[in-house]
């Protein structure tokens, strides 16, 4: 799979999955680039929803993304802290300037001081059926998410304490 190269710009594309465009940030910057991890950043970027309707994000933000998990973490860096929205979600694929995952409705939402709530459960109820999400793929979403509060819980990977100030440190730089 190609790479983003760091300090590429690139769009976010957030599909559902019977592969309609759900949502696209139009500009993150790429902080780091492996073969496994995508971690940008972006500020005041315009996101389009899927009707056409448009806003501007508030405040700065580092996005994690893995090749291999099924989830997704933007770090939000307000001023009294970092929160995260944590999207479950296929693994990305970069592809013509776009990272690309589907959305799974799931979501978490953390606080700074790494209390969470779980979002969207009646949403995943209803598109799993609308949309005839197979069992397989409602396994992996729910392994997925126990990772994922692990991580939060033991502040670990993207909630390590200082990863999302390193990186925006990072794209900063990058963008000076």
């Amino acid at each position: 799979m190609e790479i983003p190269a760091e300090g590429e710009s690139v769009q976010i594309h957030s599909y559902k999955h019977n592969g309609h465009i759900h949502r696209v940030w139009e500009e993150t910057v790429v902080v780091k680039a492996t073969e496994n991890i995508v971690i940008g950043g972006n500020d005041r970027t315009i996101v389009t929803e899927s009707d056409g309707r448009t806003w501007v994000t508030r405040e700065p933000a580092i996005c994690y993304f893995h090749t291999r998990k099924w989830f997704n973490v933007i770090g939000m860096l307000r001023a009294d802290g970092i929160h995260y929205y944590c999207n479950i979600s296929s693994p990305f694929v970069f592809d013509q300037g776009a990272l690309k995952y589907i959305d799974y409705d799931l979501d978490v939402k953390v606080f700074p001081d790494m209390t969470y709530i779980l979002l969207d459960e009646d949403e995943y109820r209803q598109h799993s059926h609308e949309m005839n999400y197979p069992e397989v793929i409602d396994k992996i979403l729910r392994r997925n998410m126990d990772y994922l509060l692990q991580l939060i819980e033991q502040q670990k990977g993207p909630f390590s304490p200082g990863f999302i100030e390193r990186w925006y440190g990072k794209y900063s730089q990058l963008c000076r």
